[in-house]
Order: structure tokens, then sequence, then C-alpha cells
């Protein structure tokens, strides 16, 4: 197994990311001041063994994570049928992107402060047990609870694997890297409705959750041989290593931004129950809805005043969303086009396989199928983007704009299918078009965020492209 190479030089490819303003870093009292170069510099890259089986671990753990919102979305005919709830279903969906999204900023702050290593295997860890939790829950209330608490423990994986992954190598390999693992991320959405109709019809939905319960822990395995202590700073001597704690002191629980932190989960939470419970349980005018919905409104305010707040102090503590995002037009506008593009990809995941089940009464394993010309449009459409961005040096906003043309008129020509028995053949080219166009924006926005903020932001920035 080869050693951790420090790697000092600063190479033609990192240009990028030398534009962005001189920043501390975190808990370092040597350093203040330094450069997004010589932050580069302190950190210590794998190389041979570890780096393979790091990229087999992040892979693995990116696959597991993002597969179970559409391998859940062709089963839930079948769990709703076995636990009842129908009228609960889309919770089984929703509670674990609540998890998801709720933590998913905490876990990146979290590791600036106790390490990447250890809250990764926090994370895996976590996923690993409620998965468990859900294979063996007995009612459609237990599997919805424990689904939240999967997704924190998903949120976690992809948070860490996100920020871990622009650490492994230089920045000139990142965007080859991240091409390779963007191909796994979307091989889980291809696969997702058909492993979920496969399992659903020949075995019980139960093996959906279990199934992530070796494999978690394979990866875990992984993570503890292949990854250092201290990474991605394990080259250095121990005190010029930016500070990180294995405790919880008072010093940091001062860093920790948990307001800011409590007032994003609330903003999510209120949001997501709004919409859920709208036109289902209670019309949208109800006083019930309408105070959801002005909580939920009043907490993200309440949360973007707090940022700005504690971002200009300039304090000890660390904020969830540095107001820096804000003044950033380019990172406002990456991020506004994953907010529109995430909408209407997980509405199509979501909705697609139920309107063939119940629509057009057609099995789990068939509605997974009929699925294929969306999910593998997708990655198909990653690899388009990064070639032609790197062969044809199309600026990479082209591209971006291309992508949301096209979905646009995909999910609209969606939009416009007949409520009838009878699978309309038009809607496979509306599938198409759709996820070409997400396939595009999901490759091209997870390769150009690290280079358009500070070094420091990288932990903060990435998880909120999601």
């Amino acid at each position: 197994m080869s050693k951790a190479n420090h790697d000092t030089s600063v190479t033609e490819g990192s240009s990028p990311r030398d534009e962005a303003a001189t920043s501390p870093l975190p808990g370092s009292k040597n350093n203040i001041g330094a450069t997004s170069k010589e932050y580069e510099s302190m950190q210590s890259y794998l190389q041979g063994f570890r780096l393979i089986l790091m990229i087999v671990a992040i892979c693995l753990c990116l696959f597991l994570t993002n597969l179970e919102i559409p391998i859940v979305t062709t089963a839930l005919i079948g769990i709703t049928d076995d636990l009842g709830g129908f009228n609960k279903a889309s919770w089984v969906i929703s509670a674990y992107l609540l998890g998801y999204v709720g933590v998913l900023i905490i876990f990146s702050k979290l590791s600036d402060i106790f390490g990447r290593k250890s809250m990764l295997l926090v994370a895996v860890l976590t996923f690993a047990i409620f998965s468990g939790a859900c294979g063996a829950a007995q009612t459609i209330e237990q599997l919805i609870v424990f689904r939240a608490f999967q997704g924190i423990g998903g949120a976690g994986n992809y948070s860490l694997c996100t920020v871990i992954l622009i650490e492994l190598v230089p920045s000139h390999k990142y965007a080859k890297l991240t091409t390779f693992v963007s191909l796994f991320y979307s091989l889980s959405l291809l696969l997702g409705p058909i492993f979920g109709g496969v399992i659903s019809e020949n075995t019980t939905w139960r093996w959906i959750f279990l199934l992530n319960v070796p494999a978690a822990v394979v990866a875990a395995i992984i993570i503890i041989l292949a990854m250092p202590n201290g990474f991605p700073y394990h080259g250095r001597p121990r005190e010029e290593r930016p500070n990180t704690n294995r405790i919880i002191s008072r010093k940091v629980a001062k860093r920790l931004d948990s307001f800011g932190a409590a007032l994003l989960l609330l903003a999510t939470l209120f949001l997501v129950a709004a919409l859920e419970e709208a036109d289902v349980d209670y019309p949208w005018k109800s006083s019930f809805v309408i105070a959801l919905l002005t909580i939920s409104g009043l907490s993200w305010v309440g949360f973007l005043l707090w940022s700005w707040h504690t971002t200009s102090q300039a304090g000890f503590r660390e904020p969830i969303f540095p107001w820096r995002f804000v003044q950033n037009r380019v990172l406002i506008g990456m991020l506004l086009s994953a907010v529109f593009l995430g909408g209407p990809w997980f509405c199509a995941i979501f909705q697609l396989p139920q309107r063939f089940q119940i629509v057009n009464s057609l099995s789990p394993l068939e509605a997974g199928v009929r699925l294929i010309p969306f999910t593998l449009a997708a990655p198909i459409g990653s690899i388009v983007s990064a070639a032609l961005a790197k062969t044809a040096k199309i600026p990479p906003i082209y591209l971006v704009i291309f992508a949301a043309v096209l979905q646009v008129i995909g999910f609209a020509l969606l939009s416009t299918l007949p409520k009838t028995h009878h699978v309309a053949a038009a809607q496979y080219g509306y599938q198409i078009i759709a996820g070409f166009g997400c396939g595009i924006n999901i490759s091209l926005l997870l390769v150009m965020m690290p280079f358009r903020v500070q070094e420091r932001d990288k932990g903060e920035s990435l998880p909120w492209r999601k």
C-alpha cells in the first residue's frame, strides 16, 4: 500500500481556484490569510491502492444513498399493500428527503470540526442501522420514522463523499475523477426502479432496505483501512494541521452554528409538511396549511438574516450558509439551477413509476423498465457534457443553459400525458429529453461548484448543490 503523497506544487490546472480570495484555514493559528495555493499545498493526496480503495468506497456510498429514492418508488405499492396507509405513501419518500435535506449542510460543517473520517463513518453506520430498521418496520408510521433517520445517514454519505472527492487528488485531476464518480450516481438512478421492481415481485419489499446493511458495512471497513486519520492534512506534522476535535468542548460548541441549523431544519420541515398535506388531508386554504407555510417562510427569512449576522460578525462561529454565497452571483446561479433541477427530477422519479402501476396497470418491474429512457438519458447527458466541455471547449455556462431548456421542454411535455389506460409512446421521447437535460446539469454543477468558491467554503458549498 503506497504512502500518501504530500504535493506542494501548484499545477496549471489549479488556476480556476486561484481566483478565490485569501481565506484562513479552519482552526489553524499559524496559517491565517492562507491563499488557495497554500491551502492546497497543505493537503496530502492519496495514491496507489489507497486511492483506488477510497474511490470504491465513495462510489459505493453514493450509489447506496441515491439508490434509496428510485428503488422505493416501484416498490411503494407493494409496501402499502403490506403495511397499509396508502394515503401516507408519499411520506415514505418525503421522510427520507426531509432527513436528507435537513442535515446535509450540518454534516459537512461537523467534518470541518471533528474530521472527515470520523464523521463519514458516523454517516455510513447511521445509514446501515436505520436501513435495517426500515426492513424490520411493522407499520407504515414506523417505516416513515426510520426512513427519516436513514435519510440523515444518507445526507452524511452524500455531503462528505462529495467534499472528500475533491480532496483525494490535485485540482487538475478533479474533473476527470468527478465525471467517473457521477456515472455511479446516475447508475443508481438507472438501476433503482428496476431493482425495486424485481425485489418487490420476487420476494419481500424488506430486502430493498436490508441489502443496504452488508454493503454499508463493507464501505465502512474500506474507509477504516484506506482513509488516513487527519485526512486531508495527514501528511503534515500534527501541530501544523488545521484543528480538529474528537470530543465536544465548550470551545468547539461555539464554532457550531446550532441556531442556523435549527432554523434551516424548521424551514425545511414545515415547507415539506405543508406540501405533503395540502390537497390530501387539508385544502390549500385551510388554516393548518397556511400556518405551516407561514412558519416555514418566517424560518427561511430568519435563517438568511442569521447567516448575514453571523458572517458579518467575523467571529469564531462558522455559519452554515456564509453570506459570501449570496454575494457570489455565479454561485447563486448554480444553486438556483440545482433548485429548479431537483424538484422536477424527483417528481419524475416518484410519479412516473406510480403512474405506470396505478393508471396503466403495469407490474412494479414493468414500471421500472418503462422508466429506463429517463434514467438512462441522465448518465448519457453527463458523459456528453463532460466531453463537450473538455474536447470542444464549450463554456460550461452555455451547456447549463442548454440543459435547462431541455428540462423545461421535456417536463412540460410530460405534463401533457393523457390519463388513459394506454401507455402513450410519445412519453418515452419526453423522458429522454428531460433526462438528458438533467444529466448535463447533474455533472456540470458538481464539477463547477468547487472552482467558484473560496477553499474554506468547499465543505459548505457542495452540499447546497443538492
